[in-house]
C-alpha cells in the first residue's frame, strides 16, 4: 500500500510540475449558473463587473461571489447552449428568477465543471487545450485566494494537468471529484487518478505534501486524512450531482 501511494504521488507531482513541450492554445471558463451575485475582472488592478450565466472568461480573469452568490462554470473549449427538442436533454433558461442560468438533465459528455461557493475569490491563472490527433491535452491552474470551490475534474491523460493554488500551497488533481478550501482543507470523493497531491507551506517555511485519496478529507491544521464524515458526503453528493448536471459542449 505504502507503495502504491509513493508512485502515486511521484505520478501527480510530476504532472504538476512538468509538462510536455507544446503547442497549446487558450481555452475559457463559460460561467453557465449564477446564484444571488458576483463580479468578474479581467485581472488584478482591473475593475469588477457583475457576472452573468453565459459569459466567458479569458485566463487571468478573477471571479469573486459575494455572501449569497454561487458560480457554475465550465473550464475548457467554449460551451454553447442549444436548445434541444426532447427531455432529459434539453436545455433552458432557468426558471427561478434569482438563478441566472442554463439546466439540463444530463450532460453529453464529461467536462471540467468548478462551483464557486459564497464569499470566494478564484483566480484563472492559466486555461489551454491542445489537440494532439490521439487525444487532447489541457492545462488548467486556478488560484484559490479565498473561500471554498467543488471541481469535478475529468480523467486527465499523462501530459495534461490540472493546479489549484491555495494562499500556502497548492493541489494536483486527476479525474477527481474534489472539495478545496483556501486554507488547505480537501476532501476527495471519488477519483479515477489516484486521489489529489496536496502541498501546504507551514508557518516554519517547511513544505509538507499529502496524498488525499478517494473518500478522505484532508485537515491541514494535522496535517492528517481522515474518512469523510457521513452527513457532509450527503452533502458533497448532492453538490456534484448538480455541478455534474450540466452542459451541452
Amino acid at each position: 500500500m505504502k507503495k502504491l501511494q509513493t508512485l502515486l504521488v511521484a505520478s501527480v507531482c510530476g504532472a504538476i510540475f512538468t509538462l510536455s513541450a507544446r503547442a497549446d492554445v487558450p481555452a475559457y471558463a463559460t460561467v453557465v449558473r449564477v446564484i444571488g451575485t458576483a463580479y468578474y475582472s479581467l485581472g488584478v488592478g482591473e475593475p469588477e463587473h457583475p457576472l452573468l450565466a453565459g459569459k466567458t472568461l479569458p485566463a487571468g480573469a478573477i471571479i469573486r461571489t459575494d455572501h449569497n452568490g454561487t458560480v457554475d462554470a465550465v473550464l475548457g473549449k467554449s460551451v454553447e447552449f442549444p436548445q434541444a427538442e426532447s427531455v432529459p436533454n434539453r436545455i433552458s433558461l432557468a426558471p427561478d428568477s434569482p438563478i441566472r442560468g442554463m439546466i439540463s438533465y444530463k450532460p453529453t459528455a464529461e467536462q471540467n465543471a468548478v462551483r464557486i461557493t459564497p464569499n470566494t475569490t478564484l483566480g484563472i491563472d492559466k486555461l489551454t487545450v491542445t489537440d494532439t490527433g490521439a487525444d487532447t491535452v489541457s492545462d488548467t491552474e486556478l488560484d484559490l485566494k479565498k473561500g471554498k470551490i467543488y471541481a469535478s475534474v475529468k480523467k486527465l491523460t499523462g501530459a495534461s494537468s490540472y493546479l489549484i493554488k491555495l494562499p500556502n500551497g497548492i493541489c494536483g488533481v486527476r479525474g477527481t471529484l474534489i472539495e478545496v478550501s483556501a486554507d488547505g482543507t480537501v476532501a476527495v470523493i471519488e477519483s479515477t487518478g489516484g486521489g489529489a497531491v496536496v502541498s501546504i507551506v507551514s508557518p516554519d517555511g517547511a513544505t509538507h505534501t499529502y496524498l488525499v485519496t478517494p473518500g478522505q478529507i484532508l485537515d491541514p491544521a494535522t496535517g492528517k486524512t481522515a474518512v469523510i464524515p457521513s452527513n457532509l458526503a450527503g452533502i458533497l453528493e448532492k453538490v456534484f450531482t448538480a455541478l455534474r448536471t450540466a452542459y451541452v459542449e
